[in-house]
Order: structure tokens, then sequence, then C-alpha cells
């Protein structure tokens, strides 16, 4: 299941957003990812016509089973990566910033032993 690291983001996104209650549009999007309106359109509409998205007749974005999968990942990720760096002392501002980045691009094995590391040190 490869897709692009902004299609990784914007499904990352809605997952955070719709775990914050209420419905997720596509203007909470843009103001999250810090993008326009338009480019928030052209994605959502690749990603519905791919089946990772679904949109109500109000606009209304919900993740579909394969999206839902992919956006769990990438949070997970985020969320380990972010408390990796913030435990050797990265500030959680640019922990934050650096695990966007690297949770695309770091593979499995090393991402499972990361997770393993922190797990055992009892940090996650």
């Amino acid at each position: 299941m490869q897709i692009r690291e902004s299609a990784e983001d914007y499904l990352e996104a809605i997952l955070v957003l719709s775990k914050k209650g209420g419905g997720v549009r596509s203007v909470d999007i843009a103001s999250m990812l810090g993008v326009s309106k338009p480019s928030v359109s052209h994605a959502m509409k690749l990603l519905r016509e791919d089946g990772y998205i679904a949109m109500d007749r109000y606009g209304t974005v919900t993740l579909m089973d394969k999206g839902s999968e992919i956006a769990h990942r990438i949070y997970e990720r985020h969320t380990v990566l972010t408390k990796m760096l913030e435990g050797l002392g990265v500030s959680p501002e640019v922990a934050r910033a650096d695990a966007c980045k690297m949770e695309h691009d770091v593979s499995d094995e090393s991402f499972e032993k990361i997770k393993e590391h922190l797990t055992a040190k009892g940090e996650i």
C-alpha cells in the first residue's frame, strides 16, 4: 500500500482532526496543514477516487478502511518518533516537526526497533 507522502499527511490530519470530535471539513485540514483550500479540495478528490476517504453531501470527510489503516500507521510513527526525539533532549516543537519528516522515510525495521526500545524503557 504505497501512497505519496502528501497523501499520508492528509490522511493523518483527517485522523487527528476526527479524534477532536465533530466532523472533519476541508477548511479544517487546510488550517492544520497550512495549505490552501484548493490544494485540499484536489487532494480530497484524489483520495476519494482511490477509496481512502468518503465525503458526504455537506463536505464532511471520513476515513475509509484503507485510509484509516494508513492514517493510524503514520500517526503511530509520528507519535513514537516525537517521543524518541524529545527523550534525546530535542524541544517538543522541533521534535514534532522532525518526526513529521522522518515518519515517511524510516524503514519498518528501524521503526519497530525504535518502538521496542522505547517500550522497554517504559516511555511509550
